[in-house]
């Protein structure tokens, strides 16, 4: 019988460098983004790995926050706006910083996070402008985010196949019938089509086609979905 992995059985972790290197995370460091100009007060994005994957920026990331400055900013205003899987926050601040919005943008993620959020929050003055929160997929929605917020921001969440029904499950609690979720993430593994049919099954999941930058992220198999709420059958 296989043995559970557990702090409990150690030796099943003993594995030599010599087989599997040693990840050297990133030093923690600040990027400073414009977006080739579309943003005409820069961010500034601490990046620091201690805490997990997470912690740095994707491309994914800046691929979205660019298409919504570029495409969206003034459809954005005025919205309420939840970021999940925010990482540092990358995209709810792009946001916050290059449109007019007129609530605060709740940026979201697991504990490790959470301070890291904060963080670029301070960093970039925009206490005013977005919050950070704490939710894990699955869970019930806390009861200080927005229910059924008119935009969900979502970039690199597909990347560890056992929270794919775990994210499933928070969109359907989030997405109301007039909620659209910009999806943006990086196909790595076939792994990642079983998450395309199970979002295709509950939502109406389309590839959005008014991008002019999308052939250069797509070369990189990096894509660009709205997904809402299925469309009820008369």
């Amino acid at each position: 019988m296989e043995r559970p992995v557990s702090p409990s059985n150690p030796d099943l972790f003993d594995v030599s460098d010599s087989l599997a290197p040693s990840r050297v995370n990133k030093l923690a460091s600040t990027t400073t983004l414009t977006f080739d100009g579309l943003l005409k007060d820069p961010l500034r994005l601490k990046e620091d790995l201690k805490d997990g994957c997470g912690g740095q920026l994707w491309p994914a990331g800046i691929f979205l926050a660019r298409y919504l400055l570029s495409q969206h900013s003034s459809d954005l205003s005025g919205k309420t706006i939840v970021e999940l899987g925010a990482g540092g926050g990358l995209v709810g601040l792009a946001v916050a910083r290059g449109c007019e919005v007129a609530s605060p943008i709740h940026i979201t993620d697991q504990q490790p996070m959470f301070s890291l959020m904060e963080d670029n929050i301070q960093l970039n003055q925009l206490n005013l402008a977005v919050t950070a929160s704490i939710l894990n997929w699955g869970e019930p929605i806390p009861d200080h985010l927005p229910s059924n917020p008119d935009v969900i921001l979502a970039a690199d969440c597909v990347y560890f196949e056992p929270a794919f029904p775990l994210l499933i499950m928070t969109l359907q609690s989030l997405l109301g019938p007039n909620s659209v979720c910009y999806f943006c993430f990086k196909r790595r593994r076939r792994a990642d089509l079983r998450f395309m049919r199970m979002a295709k099954k509950a939502f109406e999941f389309e590839e959005i086609r008014d991008d002019p930058s999308a052939t250069t992220y797509n070369r990189d198999n990096i894509f660009i979905y709205t997904i809402r709420p299925k469309r009820t059958k008369n």
